[in-house]
């Protein structure tokens, strides 16, 4: 008896305690973050070279590596697996033991009882109910490799962002440069009576719009850096450098790949293993119609020592409740992920063509954009240049200075907003980012 008292015990769960952080865990440059891609599932173990510019793709691959919100998907995938063991153990066993003593009467010895039980009714549902939670399992895999994939959408359209912005405030910081410059010159020939106020004033209007066009451009670009950041455990003041960004091209085979996107997308994959998880949850509530019934055997004695045992049944009169409840609520689920299904699988097609329109007329307008600024800055140096010999008044080389910045930021916001386009077409594809899951499973760095 003490020996399966000491096997019962030692494959009991023992406690151990898992204490909380007592402070944040956020890298304070960008060499201190995870940038090793490790090797698993046909796919070799990769390092980022965090020293030099890193790519688009390269900072995606990072924020997987890194989010803190990534971080607690280890534990929803073993809540997944918990689950799939829950649902393959069978019920115990029961057993009954029972001595009545014999405080007077006829008897002549104390009354014994003996049973054994086992429910047979978890048996009928039993293939189903592990079906169910192994899809389940396997969905919310899916779901938390299209949570890797939305972060490192996340982190590349930020870091897309940062870069073009980094271009847009140095070209407004030239401006602003000269323009400060101009309006000193004009100040110290107003003040020598040389020049009129009024040549002052357009100059100084032009300088105070450019301050503030600028100021926005910081602030959104310090929104940016802090997001990227984040996304990647570091400090909000880790700066480090994006190389330039280039679009990825277009699909050869588009309209292929749009129509077998449900087998690729990780969000489309795990509402279909919530279909199959919900398909089995009716197949079991509808084999859960079958009534209670325990079956067994039982021995006893009693007090004149007369000894009887045989077989015993015991199971409920499906009167009342034939597992209705439980079945509407399982066809109910199902036919609410069917629908969810049909709905995502729509919006991503009408996405798909949608951002392909996008690109398509994106890309056209790249090419004049091009020439438009190239034009403008030439005439803007011809403007300097005129100016220079006294050909030009001040209004006029301000007026072509400005066309010029202006449409170089056009290029820019032109250049940004295909890369975007370009990038959220590759993940409504499924295209261009891993396969599996690369979260490390732990919070260390």
């Amino acid at each position: 008896m003490s020996g399966l008292a000491c096997c019962a015990l030692s494959s009991c769960a023992t406690y151990h305690p898992l204490p909380l952080a007592t402070r944040a865990d956020l890298g304070a440059s960008i060499t201190q973050v995870r940038h090793t891609v490790p090797a698993g599932a046909g796919r070799p173990g990769v390092s980022i070279d965090v020293s030099r510019a890193l790519s688009v793709d390269q900072i995606g691959v990072l924020a997987i590596l890194n989010d803190p919100a990534l971080r607690a998907e280890h534990g929803q995938s073993e809540l997944a697996r918990a689950g799939v063991i829950q649902s393959a153990l069978l019920p115990n066993p029961s057993v009954g033991l029972g001595y009545a003593a014999l405080l007077g009467g006829p008897g002549t010895t104390g009354a014994l009882s003996a049973s054994l039980s086992q429910d047979i009714a978890s048996l009928v549902t039993y293939h189903n109910r592990v079906a169910s939670a192994r899809a389940h399992a396997a969905q919310v895999n899916a779901q938390l490799l299209w949570q890797e994939w939305q972060v490192a959408q996340k982190a590349r359209l930020l870091a897309l962002d940062l870069y073009w912005g980094g271009q847009a405030i140095a070209a407004s910081q030239a401006r602003l440069a000269a323009l400060t410059q101009l309006s000193r010159r004009l100040q110290q020939a107003v003040d020598q009576g040389s020049l009129s106020l009024a040549a002052l004033g357009p100059v100084q209007a032009s300088l105070a719009s450019q301050a503030r066009s600028l100021q926005a451009l910081h602030l959104t670009q310090m929104d940016n850096w802090r997001a990227l950041d984040a996304l990647l455990g570091l400090r909000p003041a880790v700066r480090f450098d994006i190389a330039r960004p280039h679009p990825p091209v277009l699909p050869a085979q588009l309209d292929a790949l749009a129509a077998s996107v449900a087998q690729r997308r990780p969000d489309l994959i795990a509402l279909r293993l919530g279909y199959r998880s919900a398909d089995q949850d009716v197949r079991a509530a509808i084999l859960g119609q079958f009534p209670a019934f325990v079956l067994g055997g039982s021995w006893s004695s009693d007090t004149s020592d007369v000894r009887s045992g045989g077989p015993t049944v015991t199971f409920d009169l499906p009167i009342f409740n034939r597992n209705q409840g439980q079945i509407a609520q399982a066809r109910a689920s199902r036919r609410v992920l069917h629908a969810q299904y049909q709905s995502r699988l729509d919006d991503t097609q009408a996405s798909i063509l949608a951002l392909r329109a996008r690109s398509q007329y994106l890309a056209a307008r790249l090419g004049p954009a091009r020439a438009a600024a190239a034009t403008a800055g030439a005439q803007a140096e011809a403007a300097r240049g005129a100016y220079a010999q006294h050909n030009l008044d001040q209004r006029t080389l301000d007026d072509y200075e400005s066309t010029a910045l202006q449409q170089r930021l056009a290029l820019f916001d032109l250049q940004r907003g295909l890369g975007e386009a370009r990038i959220a077409l590759t993940l409504e594809l499924g295209l261009g980012l891993p396969p599996a899951r690369i979260a490390p499973l732990d919070s260390k760095r």
